[in-house]
Formats: structure tokens, C-alpha cells, sequence
């Protein structure tokens, strides 16, 4: 058995709710050292784990795979995302500081088994938490691969066993128990829809990241050489298996023909014969229009290949024009072929934009070099992450600028992109009389 990989719910709670207790004696100079190390092990095992999360998942690219992976390790924010506030005034001080919540069930989605998991643990154990990993099933080898380096990683530096903790099999049954384990404080959910609705009837503190339908808007005003590498490389990452990718382009008429030249130039192979159109079309879609899921994170030449249309070695991209009600584009597919959809100017853009976006408030995206519809799409988006002249992946920090990395942007609960302060519980002490210099 790897080590903190058990067999059983209430051996695995046991072993980390004892494990907890000896955190919480711990300094936060002990933590800034145990997060350290777990960041040093990880690295040296990037490209084991990206190439296990391909292998066992039959999704993505391993070379994108470590790039987020060595994001999640290196940018993941710790201590330093927990601010303290602090009030004096003439009767006393009042401080607000954030505390750990407690044991943490951590559910992994399948398309980011391993990143996620990483991104969440270095944040779980900063805010001073323990945590329980429930994989996804179809993971549960690349996520408890990972949990057992983490585990073996803290034992060295602290002698602490068992503070994070996963088991030796996953399934949906499981999963519920988990969830009304009484010894569980909080639950965040980066799996898929089902288990958020599972996760939300559990009474607990829940941080949940549901649906999303990613859409950028590129009008007459962009850089449209930056807007097509930004799309190029944010929508073929990890061939699009990440929320936060762009899934559909919507593009003003009058610069359409040039956005589609600039991503020709970028690896994307542009559709514009009917009859390869169909051919992709009927090969993702079946006669009553549901998705075929098997190519969820397949490759663009795979895809291509697939339809009977000869790939060009490099291809990262397909796009094709479509409508904006056609299921390539109202739906998240996680596959690396975008829809693009022309539109007569701006504003028939962003009204499009919400209707394709659906409310959903995860992540959106414009190119323009106009200020006034750049604040104005950010505003009727509502997203918890809008990017503005970047690609659409800087939301978690893995693209673009190399700000902190969040591998959760929580759009169905309201956090936003998730970093430690969320993991924590925001609590409020009181002196009175005096303590104030001014």
C-alpha cells in the first residue's frame, strides 16, 4: 500500500484527524518548511506525473501537463495570501486573522488530476488544514501517486504521518460518504457538476467550481496578431481541457478574415471547405447531436485524423465558422476545435458574448484597444475571472502574466480564483482599552 493510501473511510479519518492535531502545534515557520519541501519533491517529479496523468487519463499533452504542474509547485500563493487586519482606535484594537478550518475533503477532477490536487494541498496547508483527497476514478493512480509524495515529503521534515490522505479506490458512493463524515470541516469541489450537487447537500462549508463556457470577443480595435497567438496558445493547451481555455471566438466582421490568417500562422488548422466541416462535425457529434465524449482532450492531428483530413505536423488548433447556437459553441466540449462566430460589430458581440457565456461567471475574455468596451464587457460578464488583451488562460496564472497560480476559479459558490485565504476560517479578537501608538 503507498503511504497515506487507505482502504478504508474511517482509517483514513482516524489517521488525519490525528495527524491534524499534531499540525496544529506547529509554527508557521514549521508550515513555510514543510511547503517548501513539498514544492522541491514535486518538482523533481514533473515529467513522472505528467506523463502518468496522460497514461492513466488518455487526455492532454504532457508537455503542457508539466507546464502546469511546475505552475501549481513553483506560484501556488501560501502563508503569504494570509493577510492579517488590523484596527486601533482610542478604546482598543480589533484584530481579524485567518485560522485553519480543519479537515478538508478535496474532490479532483479528472481532466487536472494532478495540478489541482497540488494547487489545493499547498493552500490547504497553509491556511494550517488537513486534508482528504477523493480522486476521481478514473485518476486515482496519477492522484495517488501524488498524495503518497506529498505525504512522504511532510514525514521527512516534521515526523507528521497521514496529514494528507486519499484511498486506495474512488467511487461516487464513497465520495457521498466522505462528504457527511462528521469529521469533515470543509469541502472544496473542482470535480465535475454531479459531485458539486452532492457536495453542496453535505450541511459543510462547501467552495465549489461548477459549468463553464469560456468566450472571447476580438473586435476591429484589437491587436489581431496578439489576439491570435494569445487564442492559439490558451485554446490548444492541454488541448483544451481546462475551463478556463477559450471555447468559442466571437469576431467583428470586418477583421475576421485577418484574426483566421494570424491563427493559420499560430497552428491552427482553419475549416473552410463545407465538406471537412461535416466531416469533423459528424465525428464529434452523433446523429441526435450529443458530444462523443472520447475525444475530450484528444489532440487537434488526432481529431483531424479521425474526420479523414490530413493533419500538418504541429496543428494545436481547429477552427471553423459556426453559429452561435450550434453545440460547438453553446457547449463546453474540452476539445481543442473552437467555433468562430462573426458578428457585425461590438455591440451585437457582447450581447452574444452573455448569451454564449450563460451565466455561468466563470472566465470570458476581449481584445481591444477600446477602454470604455473593455470596462463595459467586464462589467456585464460578471466573471470571476475576465481577461482583458490576454489569453483567457491567464485566469489560473499557467499563461500570460506569471502572477500567482489558482488551478480553481469557484464561480458557482462565489470565490473566485481560490488561494488560501479561502481555506481558512476569518476570525476576530478584541482588546480593549488602549493599544494604539497614533
Amino acid at each position: 500500500m503507498e503511504v497515506s493510501i487507505f482502504p478504508s473511510i474511517n482509517d483514513a479519518i482516524r489517521s488525519v484527524k490525528s495527524a491534524y492535531e499534531r499540525y496544529a502545534e506547529l509554527s508557521l515557520e514549521d508550515r513555510e518548511d514543510i511547503i517548501d519541501g513539498i514544492r522541491h519533491r514535486l518538482e523533481e517529479q514533473a515529467d513522472v506525473i505528467a506523463l502518468l496523468a496522460v497514461k492513466e487519463t488518455g487526455m492532454g499533452c504532457a508537455v503542457d501537463k508539466k507546464k502546469k504542474l511546475l505552475a501549481a509547485i513553483r506560484r501556488t500563493p501560501a502563508l503569504e495570501d494570509l493577510i492579517t487586519e488590523v484596527r486601533t482606535g482610542d478604546r482598543g484594537m480589533t484584530l481579524y486573522e485567518l485560522s485553519a478550518f480543519g479537515i478538508v475533503c478535496a474532490m479532483e477532477p479528472l481532466e487536472n488530476p494532478a495540478a489541482s490536487l497540488i494547487s489545493h494541498v499547498i493552500g490547504m496547508l497553509a491556511a494550517g488544514n488537513a486534508v482528504f483527497i477523493c480522486p476521481h476514478p478514473r485518476a486515482i493512480r496519477t492522484s495517488n501517486y501524488v498524495t503518497s509524495l506529498i505525504s512522504r515529503t511532510i514525514v521527512e521534515i516534521c515526523g507528521i504521518d497521514n496529514l494528507v490522505v486519499s484511498l486506495d479506490e474512488s467511487n461516487i458512493a464513497m465520495t457521498e460518504e466522505v462528504i457527511h463524515h462528521p469529521d469533515i470541516d470543509m469541502i472544496v469541489c473542482g470535480a465535475d457538476e454531479d459531485f458539486l450537487r452532492k457536495a453542496l447537500t453535505g450541511g459543510k462549508k462547501v467552495i465549489g467550481e461548477g459549468c463553464a463556457n469560456t468566450v472571447t470577443l476580438v473586435d476591429e480595435t484589437a491587436d489581431i496578431g496578439k489576439a491570435a497567438r494569445d487564442i492559439a496558445l490558451s485554446a490548444s493547451f492541454d488541448h483544451n481541457l481546462m475551463h478556463s481555455s477559450e471555447k468559442s471566438v466571437l469576431a467583428v466582421d470586418s477583421i475576421a478574415d485577418r484574426l483566421e490568417n494570424e491563427l493559420e500562422r499560430n497552428g491552427t488548422r482553419v475549416i473552410r471547405d463545407r465538406a471537412e466541416m461535416n466531416e469533423i462535425l459528424s465525428l464529434l457529434f452523433a446523429e441526435d447531436g450529443s458530444f462523443r465524449k472520447k475525444w475530450i482532450g484528444r489532440s487537434a492531428e488526432e481529431i483531424l485524423s479521425g474526420a479523414g483530413i490530413r493533419a500538418e505536423k504541429g496543428t494545436r488548433l481547429i477552427l471553423l465558422e459556426s453559429d452561435e447556437e450550434a453545440p460547438l459553441v453553446t457547449k463546453e466540449l474540452k476539445i481543442p476545435v473552437l467555433g468562430l462566430v462573426r458578428v457585425e460589430n461590438y455591440e451585437e458581440g457582447l450581447q452574444k458574448m452573455l448569451e454564449i457565456e450563460q451565466r455561468y461567471r466563470h472566465t470570458a475574455s476581449i481584445h481591444s484597444t477600446c477602454i470604455d468596451r473593455l470596462n463595459e464587457a467586464a462589467k456585464k460578464l460578471q466573471t470571476g475571472v475576465f481577461i482583458k488583451n490576454g489569453p483567457a488562460l491567464s485566469a489560473i496564472g499557467v499563461t500570460g502574466m506569471k502572477g500567482p497560480c489558482s488551478m480553481m476559479v469557484a464561480n458557482t459558490t462565489g470565490e473566485g480564483a481560490v488561494s488560501a485565504r479561502h481555506f481558512a476560517r476569518r476570525r476576530k479578537c478584541m482588546m480593549t482599552n488602549g493599544f494604539s501608538i497614533r
